[in-house]
C-alpha cells in the first residue's frame, strides 16, 4: 500500500464529515443553550466553541447560530449580555432560558433511555459531558476509527481480496464484541 493514499483519503473523511453527515435537529438548539448556561458568548464564539469540541469536524454556519439566536432572544431564552468590548454582543441564559435547557435535557434523557438514542460519537454530543482532556481522547480514538474504517472501506472495494475482507471482518466483530460488553457493564452499574 502506498503509504501518502491515507493523507489523501483523510481529504475526503474531512470533507464528508464536513458536508455530508447531518446534524440532529434540534441539535444546534441544544448545544447554543448548552454553552449559553456555562458563560456568556457571542455568535462567533458559540461557532469557535463548537468547532473546537467536536475538534473541527463540525462548525455551525452565521447562516444556523445568528438566525437561532434571534429567534432565542425575541422568544425570551437569552439576552445580551454586559461587556466592556465595544462592537461585541455576548448572550446569556435569561431564568426562561435555564428552564428550556432543562426540558431540553429530559427530552434528550428519555429518549436515551427509552429508544437506547444515541448520536454518533463524531458529532460530538457525548463530549459535552466530559472534560476537555477526556474528550480529547475520545475524539481522537475515535477519529481514527472513523478513517480506518473509511480506508478500508475504500482500499478493499478497490483491492479486494477474500483473506483481506476476512481480517477486516474478524476485526469489525471484535471491536463490537468489546465495546458491546464495556456498554453491558455499565448498563449493570
Amino acid at each position: 500500500m502506498d503509504y501518502a493514499e491515507p493523507k489523501r483519503h483523510h481529504s475526503h473523511f474531512r470533507y464528508w464529515m464536513r458536508h455530508i453527515a447531518a446534524v440532529p435537529k434540534g441539535f444546534l438548539r441544544y448545544q447554543v443553550l448548552e454553552l449559553l448556561n456555562e458563560k456568556p458568548l457571542s455568535g462567533s464564539e458559540i461557532m469557535n466553541e463548537i468547532e473546537n469540541r467536536t475538534n473541527g469536524l463540525w462548525r455551525p454556519s452565521p447562516g444556523s447560530v445568528y438566525p437561532l439566536l434571534a429567534w432565542l432572544r425575541d422568544s425570551g431564552y437569552i439576552k445580551k449580555a454586559p461587556t466592556e468590548e465595544s462592537g461585541v454582543k455576548r448572550y446569556l441564559l435569561t431564568e426562561n432560558g435555564k428552564r428550556l435547557l432543562e426540558e431540553q435535557r429530559k427530552i434528550r434523557r428519555q429518549l436515551r433511555d427509552k429508544a437506547k438514542f444515541f448520536v454518533p460519537p463524531f458529532l460530538g454530543a457525548i463530549w459535552y459531558s466530559l472534560s476537555s482532556k477526556k474528550a480529547a481522547e475520545l475524539q481522537k480514538s475515535c477519529r481514527r476509527l472513523i478513517q480506518a474504517f473509511i480506508n478500508i472501506g475504500i482500499n478493499v472495494g478497490r483491492k479486494f481480496s477474500e483473506k483481506a475482507f476476512e481480517e477486516t471482518i474478524k476485526v469489525l466483530d471484535e471491536a463490537a464484541a468489546k465495546l458491546e460488553e464495556i456498554n453491558k457493564k455499565l448498563e449493570e452499574k
